[in-house]
């Protein structure tokens, strides 16, 4: 390993935060940002809620719940890890989010609002339990795995990633913004990649002992 070096604790507390932080920055300065003195709509309000949760939550895994195989990375790369969150997560999303001429600015259509809000917390409910299951599966102190078993596991090679999708078409179906859809995409896109590659190394590792599957991470589609 060459230059300064940094935990991949550290890098994961950094990504997160920075949502964290933008989303109740733009919603609380709109009157800066886009120059109004409307206040935010309940729809807006619940948006920020959902976000605040999911990223708040990714924090408490991260501080608590993952174990990490590696232990650092070059410190330069915290840039370009943080970038999708900061940008695409962050900025992307809670500015088209917030504004005043967003659609979340106008009514809600409650049955929407309600499926998108129950999408979202089943989805966060299960990919907490996915992540206890990988923590379980790994001694403290080493990096020896076994195969994952339980929920969603004998469907697809990742349910976190599935049901992260989950919840994040919940947020999708409150906003109604183009930027979580936008966000939603590239973010699958790169879960796929890390879940084809999760299912060749389980393959590897494993052998016959290991299940295959079909699907990376959504069941009957990819």
């Amino acid at each position: 390993m060459c230059g300064p070096q940094i935990s991949w604790r550290t890098v994961f507390v950094v990504e997160y935060l920075g949502p964290l932080l933008i989303h109740p920055l733009v919603y609380y300065g709109r009157s800066l940002i886009y120059g109004t003195s409307q206040p935010p709509s309940e729809l807006q309000k619940i948006t920020l809620i959902l976000c605040v949760l999911h990223f708040l939550k990714r924090e408490y895994e991260t501080l608590f719940v993952h174990r990490f195989s590696a232990a650092t990375m070059p410190a330069r790369n915290i840039f370009k890890n943080s970038a999708h969150y900061w940008l695409f997560s962050g900025l992307n999303l809670a500015y088209w989010s917030y504004a005043p001429w967003a659609p979340t600015a106008g009514k809600s259509n409650p049955l929407v609002t309600y499926t998108g809000i129950a999408l979202f917390a089943i989805g966060e409910m299960l990919n907490l339990y996915t992540h206890i299951v990988l923590k379980n599966l790994r001694r403290p102190g080493t990096t020896e795995r076994g195969i994952p078993k339980g929920i969603g596991f004998n469907l697809v090679t990742c349910p976190n990633y599935f049901f992260e999708i989950v919840s994040w078409i919940g947020v999708a179906l409150v906003s109604w913004s183009l930027s979580t859809v936008v966000f939603l995409v590239i973010a699958a896109a790169q879960m796929g990649v890390w879940g084809k590659k999760k299912e060749r190394r389980y393959r590897k590792e494993f052998g016959d002992k290991y299940k295959r599957k079909r699907f990376a991470i959504f069941p009957g589609v990819f």
